[in-house]
């Protein structure tokens, strides 16, 4: 009888196996505090710290399969907690920690939470949607009181009676169930898309094919755990590939974050285009005082790489942006840039190695060169989400016969280069021309008098749809009737006469989710003088 293929798990591969080739007391995260202090942690703080939480959420009844939401602000207890319900064969569903109930009630009710880990702070917010959560058992609070509610435990006391060896299964088949990860919401309602420990594979390869990290480098990953990027890149990936990281909890300071690349030598980072257009407006002396000269290869993804980033990137840092593009759903790099190959600046880059990508049109049916059509990938690759979790049937509409239909538009060139068009449901029709809101926003951020940009598409008698951007102006410059002349000049030379914005609204800020994408829903909303609904989500 043929045996079964087995995987890694893992956490095996990310902590266990370290540790057992003798790697227990290097350190494989440098973690930055707020205020800057630091403390190199080691695969044997994360591996016993896990272990102990594994025994905490096995003693509490926690069963292969059942959901852990790990509710809590970046640090090291994160981590551990993410593995630890691994760990029990559990799925981990890690949360934003700037959650609002609403959305929180979205994740927490799908997944039928059985668990939570969380802090004081965030407390308020579970108790009020608690009796909405007929499967919740149990709030675990990393620093809780005393005097707690009933079903609200203090994690410290049963960490501490807790051995730090745990049992588990260090091979698996590759369909076992690891984690969810929610969509953006950006569009609708977030699903939880469900990854497998099989994933690992793809993650890592697509980590070291790309990004080429060697045991000397130090990568730093700018995004939260709770998104797709910053729990594969910034957890998986590099812990499995035995690749030293730096990890800081603070929030976003320009002058903090080119002092952590000149204190620690960082070498590779991964970032989001909305966190290089911020950097974008900061005086050229906060890049030319810290020492960058260590910053080797720089990583974007999140939303498309702006033409100008690119052309900033290059005379400020001396080093391309490398553009990549993937999903949730997709579970690792689908479509890059990276070293070794020509960059096209707005360009999504090329198909990675194995991943195969098809321009379709309505009918599903290839288009020919050039022409913008639906981004679809065969389906098959390893890290390839396995349903949307208690939503089959939302599931089964991103698939038509062999192919995974994304959401996104996007054209292809005759080399084969990717052109990111616009989400599916955010393109324009104006006055019978489709119009893609990223190539206006594209055009206006290349004039210094835009700091930001957002386009969205607004009910019209006349045209059926107008285009409407939303700017933010870099401070002390006021909107005038001959800015606005400029705009519509320079989106016509650049873009077409019928991208032309119909009107234009200045504001103080561009609303963003946490993984950078535009939330054209709230912008849309307030145009129309509507509710713009839970606004949590944003950055």
């Amino acid at each position: 009888m043929t045996q079964p293929t087995l995987t890694d798990h893992i956490a095996y591969a990310c902590l266990t196996q370290p540790c057992r080739d003798g790697l227990s007391d290097q350190a494989c995260i440098r973690w930055v505090n707020p205020d800057l202090s630091v403390a190199d942690l080691t695969y044997a703080h994360f591996e016993g710290q896990s272990n102990r939480l594994a025994h905490v959420l096995k003693n509490l009844g926690v069963q292969p399969a059942d959901v852990v939401s790990v509710f809590l602000p970046r640090s090291p207890l994160l981590l551990s907690a993410f593995f630890a319900a691994l760990k029990n064969l559990a799925l981990s569903c890690v949360l934003f920690s700037t959650l609002g109930e609403e959305a929180l009630l979205d994740r927490l009710g799908s997944s039928q939470a059985r668990v939570i880990i969380t802090k004081h702070s965030l407390l308020p917010k579970l108790l009020a949607i608690r009796p909405q959560l007929p499967a919740l058992q149990h709030i675990l609070l990393v620093d809780g009181p005393a005097d707690l509610p009933p079903a609200v435990l203090a994690l410290d006391p049963l960490l501490s009676a807790a051995p730090n060896t745990f049992d588990y299964p260090h091979q698996v088949d590759p369909e076992t169930p690891a984690f969810l990860q929610y969509t953006s919401g950006s569009t609708g309602k977030p699903k939880g898309a469900l990854h497998v420990h099989g994933a690992l594979k793809d993650m890592c390869s697509s980590f070291t094919d790309i990004m080429l990290p060697t045991p000397r480098d130090l990568f730093w990953c700018t995004a939260d755990p709770a998104w797709i990027t910053g729990l594969v890149y910034g957890i998986i990936a590099p812990l499995a590939a035995r690749i030293p990281q730096l990890q800081f909890s603070g929030g976003y300071r320009a002058a903090h974050w080119m002092q952590l690349i000149a204190d620690h030598r960082v070498t590779i980072w991964y970032t989001a285009p909305t966190a290089l257009r911020m950097l974008m407006q900061e005086p050229p002396e906060t890049f030319t005082q810290p020492d960058l000269s260590s910053l080797q290869r720089i990583y974007s993804v999140g939303e498309p790489l702006n033409p100008e980033i690119f052309a900033w990137g290059q005379k400020t840092f001396h080093r391309d942006i490398y553009d990549t593009w993937f999903q949730s759903e997709t579970g690792s790099m689908m479509i890059t840039n990276h070293p070794g190959m020509p960059v096209k600046p707005g360009s999504m880059g090329l198909p990675r190695h194995g991943v195969e990508v098809h321009i379709c049109d309505e009918e599903l049916q290839p288009v020919p060169t050039g022409r913008q059509g639906h981004l679809c990938l065969k389906k098959g690759w390893g890290s390839m989400f396995r349903t949307y979790y208690q939503r089959p049937e939302a599931y089964r509409e991103k698939f038509s016969r062999d192919l995974y239909i994304t959401g996104d538009l996007a054209r292809r060139d005759e080399d084969g280069y990717v052109w990111y068009v616009s989400r599916a449901d955010d393109v324009i029709n104006t006055g019978g021309h489709l119009v893609g809101p990223f190539e206006v926003e594209s055009a206006l951020l290349e004039l210094p008098e835009v700091a930001d940009v957002a386009v969205i598409g607004a009910a019209d008698p006349l045209l059926h749809q107008k285009i409407v951007a939303f700017l933010v102006l870099p401070q002390g410059l006021a909107w005038s009737r001959q800015l606005e002349l400029k705009c519509r000049l320079h989106v016509a030379n650049h873009v077409s006469t019928t991208a032309i914005p119909a009107e234009f609204r200045q504001v103080d800020r561009i609303p963003k989710n946490q993984s950078g994408k535009i939330l054209r829903r709230v912008l849309k909303a307030l145009y129309e003088g509507q509710d713009p609904g839970d606004l949590s989500t944003m950055e």
